[in-house]
């Protein structure tokens, strides 16, 4: 039988700590190593100062730390960071790695693992441990499927998504942290991140690290008591409700759909907002559905939220069929309205 060593991998951000995703990856390879007899856990930061990063996280009960640092590590390039992980794999001989799958190891990761000669499987939503096998499981076709798969080639690396586990939390200890050296070449410095473009934080709707996620459907966009079309009022309430709550924004295929079939739709919201079985499987502590029917190909996005909550005239609507944790069972505009309002 096999003895697993798996090996923790993250990067630092540009504090020289290590983000969320990475931390929450801690924990998924803290849990593996649990529920592995025999195994043992080493980690290995990348960063400008990778030893401070990785002396903070020393009391995960790896049995060795390991730290490549130098200001070549200091940004997301190919070169140095599939170099970088290439020297962590090999000194530890680890067999199973364990990356969070944030951008800058989504490129690099891969690349490693074939340097290595192993096998790779990115976007893992989770793992069991059945004895001494270990399998995984990995979202296809738009998260419409799940796959449960194993391994038997090593070194197998993983990449895991962020939002499946909580985020490590332990003291520092006494682990030593062994600095490895890295030969640097003209390729490393061939690429250079020169600055961020991003939309101001009050034209962003898509919030991942948002804890509440506020869908739309397209009742917003239909008649309401009056007879009428408040579309103008509708943007206003869920812009004002989405200003002070700092929720992500999300939207039902109907909704979206609107768009394409010359009908009238919101200018702030695009198929990128799109929640369910075709659009994005988001990650939130909690979720509130507003003028959407709970129908099933929307719930399906909905796998991976804490807490469900849903405001819709109709007791009878999809989410009053043990799909949602509680209903409101109001006039979407006058509650947002008034919870905007409060806020």
């Amino acid at each position: 039988m096999t003895i697993e060593t798996i090996l923790f991998v993250a990067h630092t951000e540009e504090d020289g700590s290590l983000g969320r995703a990475a931390l929450e990856c801690l924990t998924g390879a803290v849990e593996l190593h649990r529920q592995i007899a025999g195994a043992s856990l080493v980690a290995g930061v990348i960063g400008v100062d990778a030893t401070a990063a990785a002396v903070a996280i020393s009391g995960c009960g790896a049995s060795k730390l390991f730290a490549v640092s130098g200001p070549e590590f200091a940004m997301s390039r190919y070169a140095s960071d599939t170099a970088a992980l290439d020297s962590i794999c090999r000194t530890s001989g680890a067999t199973i790695i364990v990356a969070p799958a944030t951008s800058r190891f989504n490129r690099a990761v891969p690349g490693a693992a074939q340097r290595i000669g192993g096998k790779i499987d990115t976007h893992v939503g989770g793992f069991l441990v059945n004895g001494a096998e270990v399998t995984i499981q990995r979202g296809y076709y738009r998260q419409r499927m799940i796959a449960t798969l194993t391994r038997a080639a090593r070194p197998w690396f993983v990449t895991i998504d962020a939002g499946l586990f909580p985020k490590f939390e332990g003291a520092a200890a006494n682990t030593p942290v062994e600095s490895l050296t890295v030969a640097t070449s003209d390729a490393f410095n061939r690429t250079k991140v020169v600055g961020y473009r991003a939309p101001e934080a009050d034209a962003q709707t898509i919030r991942p690290d948002a804890n509440l996620l506020f869908v739309a459907g397209v009742g917003w966009t239909k008649k309401q008591a009056d007879g009428q079309v408040h579309l103008t009022e509708a943007a206003d309430i869920i812009l004002g409700f989405l200003d002070k709550s700092k929720a992500s924004l999300g939207s039902s295929k109907s909704l979206v759909d609107q768009s394409t079939e010359g009908h009238n739709v919101f200018s702030f919201m695009s198929h990128l907002n799109q929640v369910g079985q075709t659009g994005a499987t988001p990650r939130h502590a909690k979720g509130l559905s507003a003028c959407c029917h709970g129908e099933e190909p929307h719930v399906v996005g909905w796998r991976f939220i804490g807490e469900r909550r849903a405001i819709n005239l109709d007791a009878n609507c999809g989410w009053a069929q043990g799909k949602t944790d509680v209903l409101y069972i109001a006039d979407a505009f006058a509650l947002v309205k008034k919870v905007g309002e409060l806020l």
